[in-house]
């Protein structure tokens, strides 16, 4: 059974990185998967089922986890002491706020532009640039470990958490043009 103690790096037999090799993580989430699915354990008693159930769900959830880069980066700091409330602690710098609101001005008008699919793909692309060196900045903060540095690094994952909420907008939109 899965060990519930374990990080969810150990969980997966992978080294603690801000970078994850994606196809070793997928294969053994499907190991785990396979020893620990539901189906199983449906001859068994209610307890082995309800642990079956939960051993489940922590798998998926560790998975989830470490795949995205910006639930990654979050679990990383909570590994390092840090608990990470992205709702409440939402204080940012006036110039990236400034960027923030023009780069949402420029969605907001794309459906309004000649060509906005074309538009919708360079913003796109931007953003996931942005997003991969907010990776590459919070990885360098988190490997020093300083707590100077880990607060740098809760910055850093505040500033990709507004950065894949508008990833996740821009997607969400290709999708209303494709429709249309």
């Amino acid at each position: 059974m899965v060990d519930l103690t374990k990080n969810y790096f150990e969980l997966f037999e992978l080294p603690v990185s801000c970078q994850v090799d994606q196809q070793r993580l997928s294969s053994q989430y499907r190991a785990l998967q396979r020893a620990v699915h539901p189906d199983r354990f449906a001859g068994d008693d209610d307890r082995q089922q309800r642990l079956s159930i939960q051993y489940a769900s922590h798998v998926n959830e560790a998975f989830n986890t470490l795949k995205q880069p910006l639930s990654r980066a979050i679990y990383l700091l909570k590994l390092s002491g840090r608990d990470v409330d992205m709702e409440r602690n939402t204080i940012m710098e006036p110039v990236f706020l400034m960027e923030q609101m023009e780069l949402r001005e420029s969605v907001a008008d794309i459906k309004s532009r000649k060509n906005p699919e074309q538009e919708v793909e360079r913003l796109a692309g931007q953003v996931d640039a942005d997003i991969h060196r907010y990776l590459q900045k919070f990885e360098g903060f988190w490997v020093s470990g300083t707590d100077q540095d880990l607060d740098q690094a809760e910055t850093v994952v505040r500033k990709m958490q507004f950065m894949v909420k508008l990833a996740a907008e821009l997607e969400q939109l290709e999708s209303e043009l494709l429709d249309d």
